[in-house]
Formats: structure tokens, sequence, C-alpha cells
């Protein structure tokens, strides 16, 4: 790991320290408050850490790293539990693909479904059958008798749609590409988490939160740092379910890789080609147990990927963007953590203002993607340019490939 001290430092009297890799990127006013808001718990450990592709978020910062001892804050780690990413390096090369991606694009959006409610509705009549694809019952049995645990003691969770979501994308910055490396080999990559079964969770417990903590939340400096304290009945819940909530994110994009495989091997003048010849599953929105100076504490990686030393991670760009598939140096003082992409440098409605279906087409030239008004608030100049997001973390993680899209489907 490089000796050079890369982040920047920011203190606050009766906070602690926040360490942050932001030099050559935006870290505008209001994530710095939201950041020094979380530093002034009483329960974080050390220093709380800030990744460069650092904006505000709800609940918490995107691109922040919080370890906490004996609590965790619920909304800290936000209602799109175990979001991340996963990404499939195939046999397939540049020239193993059609001059027209068109067909490519269609096949895997028959496959997954996309879109903020989209689910197998149309294998979903009252019950499931032969019909429901394999890998969705096949990877629900895993997942069925923790599901049963959770609404048994919360009976408000039943209806939240888990089965029929598993394998499913979702709406927002939530996408699935095909992409080249720097030699010319096609991956496969996506972005999705534990759609709304994960958001009901998330928002069950962070308004339980807020109810545990009620007679004390004009002390708190946000109402989203509402807390659960370790060894209490709602803390154990929680732990518990969104640990669940985690395998679902986790499950739900191998479930969709798998769907895509399949797909792509379907289209027309794609030779026959192995797939998982280089895997990466890995979350960028979640809580975990780990051991740190000393001690054994939580780590919420809001918008932050582990990048432990040797550990593989995706660093996805914007639309029109580069991505990285990264090798983590395990540095101690971020936490063993990365950022989890580009990070916004503009409000969707900003962006929306500032930008015309135009602006669109040009900036994704070459990407066979959606090119219209619904999706300009994802367009690439809404985002961080990737390139200095990762000059400013280059002593977290090395590059490992460097993934150039071709095909964009998105939520």
């Amino acid at each position: 790991m490089s000796e050079e001290v890369n982040y920047e430092m920011m203190t606050e009297e009766g906070h602690a320290p926040v360490k942050s890799w932001t030099r050559g990127v935006a870290f505008e006013s209001s994530a710095r408050k939201q950041v020094l808001n979380a530093a002034g718990m009483p329960f974080i450990h050390k220093w709380v850490a800030v990744m460069p592709d650092v904006h505000a978020g709800i609940g918490a910062t995107v691109g922040s790293v919080i370890p906490t001892k004996g609590a965790i804050i619920p909304a800290a780690v936000g209602v799109d539990i175990g979001c991340g990413m996963m990404a499939v390096q195939t046999s397939l090369k540049a020239e193993d693909l059609p001059d027209n991606l068109a067909p490519i694009r269609t096949a895997i959006e028959m496959a997954v479904p996309h879109g903020f409610s989209s689910a197998h509705r149309d294998h979903y009549k009252g019950g499931w059958d032969r019909n429901v694809p394999s890998a969705v019952t096949r990877n629900w049995a895993e997942l069925d008798a923790g599901h049963k645990a959770i609404i048994g003691r919360h009976p408000v969770l039943k209806n939240a749609n888990g089965m029929k979501q598993l394998g499913s994308l979702g709406g927002g910055n939530h996408f699935i590409e095909i992409c080249l490396d720097e030699a010319g080999r096609v991956w496969i990559m996506l972005h999705s988490g534990s759609r709304g079964i994960g958001n009901k969770i998330g928002s069950y417990f962070i308004e339980m939160a807020r109810e545990d903590m009620r007679s004390i939340m004009a002390n708190l400096p946000d109402r989203d740092l509402a807390y659960f304290n370790e060894g209490t009945e709602h803390f154990r819940e929680y732990v518990e379910a969104v640990e669940w909530a985690q395998h679902f994110a986790a499950l739900n994009r191998e479930t969709m890789m798998e769907h895509i495989i399949a797909a792509l091997g379907r289209c027309k003048g794609i030779p026959p080609f192995e797939a998982k010849v280089q895997a990466v599953n890995c979350h960028h929105n979640y809580v975990s147990r780990e051991h740190h100076y000393g001690a054994d504490i939580f780590v919420t990686r809001k918008g932050a990927v582990s990048a432990r030393e040797g550990q593989l991670g995706i660093i996805p760009g914007s639309m029109g963007a580069r991505s990285f598939i990264v090798r983590g140096k395990g540095n101690p003082e971020s936490f063993h953590s990365c950022s989890h992409g580009a990070g916004r440098m503009m409000s969707r409605t900003e962006a929306k203002r500032r930008f015309t279906v135009e602006d669109h087409i040009r900036a994704t030239e070459g990407v066979e993607c959606r090119k219209d008004e619904a999706v300009i608030d994802e367009t690439p100049a809404a985002y961080k340019p990737i390139d200095s997001v990762m000059e400013a973390q280059k002593d977290l993680v090395d590059i490992v490939h460097t993934l150039k899209q071709v095909v964009c489907v998105k939520g």
C-alpha cells in the first residue's frame, strides 16, 4: 500500500474527525454538513471516511463510510439495502458481437424486468408454476425461511412482493451493460439492489428508530440519525432483517446475471461462450460487522465498496464513460473502502433542466441505449468525471480492468 497521504482532514469541536478522499473533485457544502452531522454522533469509531464520489443523500451522505461501535443508524444504510454491482467476464471478444447491437439490448430487456415496479408478473398468477424462471425459484429457496421469520415478527412487511421481484432490475440509476475491456473482451455488468422488499424493510426500521428515540429527537442534528443501540430487541431485529435484505440483493444480481447470460446466448450470431471467467458481486449500500483498529464494529458503507487488500470491486462510470474493475489496497484509514461510482454532480431535477435530448445523444454516442427525455437525469454530464474520481482514490485501489459500455439497459 502507498504511504502517500491522499486524504484531507475536517475537524469540528465535539465531533469525530472526517477524512475525505476528495482532492480534485467536488464536495458540496450540503454533503459536508451531512458528514459532520454523522461525525457528531457519540458512537463513531475513530473517524468518518468520505469517498471521492461524495454527494448529499437522504439519511446519510452518499460516498461515506460510517464506523460505529454499539449502534447502527438505519437511515445511513438507507432503503436500497444491499444495492451494488455484479460483473462477469465472458470468453466472447468484440468481434463476436454484431454490428447492430439493438437486438442484444432488446433480448436483455425481455429477459429482465426493469423499471420501478416491474417484476415477474407474467409468471405470477396466484402461485408459482413451471413457467417461473428456474433461477428465481432456486434462489428464493435460500431466502424463504429467513423471509418467513422476519414477517412472522413484523407482519406489516408481508406483502412486499419479494419473490416476484427477485431477478428484476428496478429503476433510477440501476442498469445492465455489455462492456468491452482493454483487450476487447466482453463483460456483462449490472447495478441493482433489494428492490421493493428492501425499501419496505429499510423504511419500516427507519421509522421504528425515530419512534424509539422520540424523547431525544430534538437533540439529534438530523432526524435521519436516529439509531438503535446494540443489545436492544429492535437492534437485533434490524440486523437480522438488513442482513437478509443484503442476501436478497446479492442473489437478485446473480439471478439477473443468469438470465442475461442465457438471453445473450440466444441472440442470433453470438457464438457459444463461457461466462464467469472472472466474476465480482459487491454491495455498496450496506452495513457489515468488521474489525478495525482493535475493535469489533459495524461499518456502514453508504455508496462505498469494501476494498480489502486483494479484494476485487467494481466502480462504474456514467452511461457514456468508462468503468473499472479494481483491486483493493486495504488502506486502513478508509476502513478498507473505495468509491462506488462517479457520484452525482447535480440533482435529477437540475439535470433535466440543464440538458436536452440532443446533449444526451452526443454524450452517449457509440452506446446502444435509450436516448429519450426520460433518461436525461442519468446523462453522463450529471455525474462527476470518473477519471478525477479514480485519481483521488489512487491510494485505495488499483485498476485491474477498464471497461467501456457498448450496450446499456436503464431501469
